[in-house]
């Protein structure tokens, strides 16, 4: 797989400068902890899908899951199998896994749904490679988030959030530190109804938040909801 998926190709390299070994920001203030207390919750044998460069693949490892990462960009997946020279990573796309049916306990979607267009299709996938009883577990940036932008005040002094074309589904770019991919918008019930329909059952759900409100980057995640968790678990 060659071609470029969303602009990830050619930010690769920026990716893994940004994300560093413990993680942006988000993930390791506040993300990292509700997904690491839900996978483990699970345990037994997971696939992360969109796992880039292997880092939480690796931290789930570290507390005694098995499984495997996968990504669509080959860069991500070296630099994986390089920092982790046992773990189990190959090139591959949520929209077709290369794995039978009920193959794992977990299947997991760490910020990579809002980098996958045919969503539906992913979400059907990962289904049908959990097995009966398992869990589908996501983070996602929420719909409120990616309908929307920061925007400062006329005299400068305060930002203000405006939404949008909420329930319109749309590619948007975005762009930081000398990354340049596209993300997909879409309404909550676009996302809710693909889960429903496949008979899973949602048995957690929340919207983290930074634990630090005096950090002065929480506000851009507490004045809008910036994030969701969601797990999934398909029925016996």
């Amino acid at each position: 797989m060659t071609d470029d998926v969303n602009g990830w190709v050619e930010s690769a390299d920026a990716w893994i400068a940004s994300i560093g070994e413990h993680g942006d920001w988000t993930r390791r203030t506040f993300l990292d902890a509700v997904m690491l207390d839900r996978a483990t919750a699970i345990g037994g044998h997971f696939l992360d899908i969109g796992c880039g460069e292997g880092r939480f693949v690796r931290m789930l490892q570290d507390r005694g899951l098995t499984g495997s990462g996968i990504d669509p960009v080959p860069n991500l997946i070296e630099t994986a199998q390089k920092r982790d020279p046992k773990g189990d990573y190959a090139i591959g796309i949520g929209e077709k896994l290369a794995f039978d049916d009920g193959s794992f306990d977990l299947t997991i979607a760490y910020l990579s749904l809002i980098d996958i267009e045919d969503y539906r299709t992913a979400i059907a996938e990962m289904e049908r490679v959990t097995k009966p009883g398992g869990s589908v577990l996501i983070t996602n940036l929420t719909s409120f988030f990616t309908a929307g932008r920061w925007h400062r005040s006329l005299t400068g002094a305060a930002k203000n959030f405006q939404m949008d074309g909420y329930s319109q589904e749309r590619a948007t770019r975005e762009k930081w530190a000398g990354i340049d991919i596209l993300n997909w918008h879409r309404p909550l019930s676009a996302y809710m109804d693909a889960f429903l329909s496949l008979g899973l059952q949602l048995v957690h759900f929340s919207e983290p938040t930074p634990p630090d409100q005096n950090d002065p980057k929480s506000d851009r995640y507490t004045r809008v909801p910036g994030f969701l968790v969601m797990e999934w678990q398909k029925p016996i």
